[in-house]
């Protein structure tokens, strides 16, 4: 009974952190351009909060594992609304700029430690679950973020900052006075080195047997980051659409993605075979691309976001499907490099978007379509059926990487 009042209260606490990060993305871009600011001055503002969750999150993850899970959650949902809040209170762009900042550094504490909470907590057979839970709690925050963000924008570009703040502000007090410790005292890790993500392993494990599967990993998550930096600056300028009108596409955007990864990619995959899909999407996902600018009403508009979504949906699945089989041995350090390559394809993807925007608002999903193209034509080559036994990086590292970012 207690471990489900406990994931009950991670449950929330994960469905308001997404929250804050969905309510954003329809909103941020009306927001900065309020400010004067340009697509360039969007794009760093995206993505300097995943350069903060890039650095942060495995440091996050070693602290919970000396103090506790606790303070550590703490320290994530106080930072979440600090951040929300100073963000609803900004007047120049630096400001927004700084909180956003704060936000990737402070709530990149929760999601590491929230896992590593269900880990403590949960039985062996029932933890699957567990982490089940937590990933429907991120799913939901997403699809209801966007709506809600663009309803309240309504009112005002900063309420919906402020009502996510609220939220954080209850999901805090619910830690503090109903949570318990998972770790006791005595399974609590001393003198452990804290490390950020290891860019030199990183670099090496491109010219490894996974190499260009990381590749594909940084690809496919530069596009998507590349089409949510932009897309409400792009439909604002394309179409004189608002924030609600981007909040209902990106609440779409959540749906759909929910059930393809939730119940169409592994029946799929199992027919067809990763590689298979893998190409499929690839192709998909650059002709949906190049279609959304040609879109030139509401409805076609939701058409073809539809089909990029639901083309690019099943590539981040089947890539890291097809790097765990791949890597027999060491799966901790190949699944902790695969989602440090996403999240640099987070960081720079809107990084792109905004610089080309400035240069024409159509460059960022043509330039995408055609990095995404390259990559199909590239995996045609390099998409091997052969399985690699051995993951080849020094063990040391590797169970470092896959230590501290997962």
């Amino acid at each position: 009974m207690n471990d489900r009042k406990n994931i009950a209260i991670l449950f929330f606490t994960m469905v308001v952190v997404m929250l804050g990060f969905g309510i954003v993305i329809p909103i941020i871009p009306f927001y900065v351009e309020s400010f004067g600011a340009t697509g360039k001055d969007l794009g760093i503002m995206m993505a300097i909060f995943s350069i903060g969750q890039f650095i942060f999150s495995p440091i996050w993850g070693t602290l919970s594992d000396r103090i506790g899970r606790k303070p550590v959650l703490m320290i994530g949902a106080f930072g979440n609304g600090l951040s929300l809040l100073m963000m609803g209170l900004s007047t120049q762009f630096w400001m927004l700029l700084a909180s956003r900042a704060l936000a990737g550094i402070l709530s990149s504490a929760t999601l590491p430690t929230a896992m590593a909470y269900i880990g403590d907590s949960t039985e062996e057979k029932n933890r699957s679950a567990g982490m089940g839970i937590i990933g429907a709690a991120m799913g939901m925050g997403m699809v209801l973020g966007p709506g809600l963000g663009g309803w309240f924008a309504s009112a005002s570009l900063s309420t919906p900052f402020f009502f996510a703040a609220a939220l954080s502000a209850l999901s805090l007090i619910f830690i503090i006075v109903v949570l318990p410790e998972s770790l006791p005292a005595d399974k609590r890790v001393s003198g452990v080195q804290f490390r950020g993500p290891q860019l030199g392993e990183m670099w090496k494990s491109l010219f490894g047997p996974l190499g260009f599967l990381f590749f594909l990993a940084f690809i496919i998550n530069f596009a998507m980051a590349n089409f949510e930096g932009i897309f409400g600056l792009f439909t604002s300028h394309q179409y004189g659409y608002g924030p609600k009108d981007v909040g209902l596409i990106f609440t779409m955007i959540g749906l759909i993605s929910a059930v393809v990864q939730g119940l169409a990619t592994g029946p799929l995959t199992r027919r067809w075979g990763e590689n298979k899909i893998i190409l499929a999407s690839l192709i998909a996902s650059s002709v949906s691309f190049i279609m959304m600018l040609f879109a030139y009403n509401y409805a076609t508009v939701m058409i073809t976001v539809g089909l990029f979504v639901l083309s690019n949906s099943m590539l981040r699945p089947a890539v890291s499907s097809e790097i765990s089989k791949k890597a027999d041995q060491g799966q901790g350090a190949a699944m902790g490099l695969n989602n440090a390559f996403m999240s640099i394809g987070r960081i720079i993807g809107p990084l792109w978007a905004g610089y080309t925007f400035d240069i024409n608002p159509n460059l960022p999903y043509i330039s995408a379509a055609v990095v995404l193209l390259v990559s199909y034509f590239l995996s045609l080559k390099r998409l091997a059926p052969q399985k690699v036994s051995d993951y080849s990086l020094p063990v040391e590292p590797a169970q470092v990487v896959g230590d501290k970012l997962n």
